[in-house]
């Protein structure tokens, strides 16, 4: 009986596609966490099938870490995990050293502390922040103003639907979007300035 306890606790998100395909991600479901869901995951990364392989990737507000490990499933290069939450990143922890994932980097800070220690260059980021925190705007500032995005770089945002996006820097060019459910994602192209 407390297996079964333990087990309704963890949340077990699949990995859709690449060299970890069927396998688990697992996290304690707690904080409200709010993982992608597969079918808008399966949608974000056909749009980024021409750019994932070999990209250096960027998980801002990691969670789950669905996106990343996606990400790294279908050969991307490298993805920096960066999640505030302590029980959050140490199950971070546990899932790269289950899929022996020793081109994961999880750094506990929010983006804003992180990312001010680091001098990478990324080309796929993507940006989930907790909704109705007012982070997505202050991120997307910080984010260009770091200089930490490759020109051609592709950002994915998530968002709840009701959030109307302003002030995005006009070298980020809307590519794809969509609506499911109460949630909007969209893809962008950012440019050199």
């Amino acid at each position: 009986m407390r297996d079964k306890l333990k087990t309704k606790q963890l949340l077990q998100i699949r990995v859709i596609s690449g060299k970890w395909r069927g396998r688990k991600i697992i996290l304690k479901n707690e904080n409200n966490l709010r993982p992608t869901t597969n079918k808008t995951k399966e949608t974000l990364f056909n749009w980024l099938t021409p750019v994932i392989q070999n990209a250096n990737c960027l998980d801002c507000y990691a969670g789950s870490g669905s996106l990343g490990f996606e990400a790294l499933s279908r050969f991307a290069k490298q993805t920096t995990f960066i999640e505030l939450n302590k029980n959050n990143v140490q199950y971070l922890i546990k899932n790269k050293i289950q899929l022996q994932a020793n081109n994961a980097t999880v750094i506990k800070g929010s983006i804003f502390t992180v990312l001010n220690k680091i001098n990478d260059i990324f080309n796929v980021v993507f940006i989930d922040p907790p909704f109705y925190k007012n982070l997505l705007y202050k991120s997307i500032q910080f984010l260009e103003k770091k200089q930490c995005l490759s020109d051609k770089s592709f950002i994915y945002i998530e968002s709840e639907i009701d959030l109307i996006l302003k002030n995005i820097p006009i070298n980020w060019h809307l590519y794809r979007e969509r609506v499911t459910g109460r949630v909007v994602f969209r893809l962008f192209i950012r440019y050199q300035t």
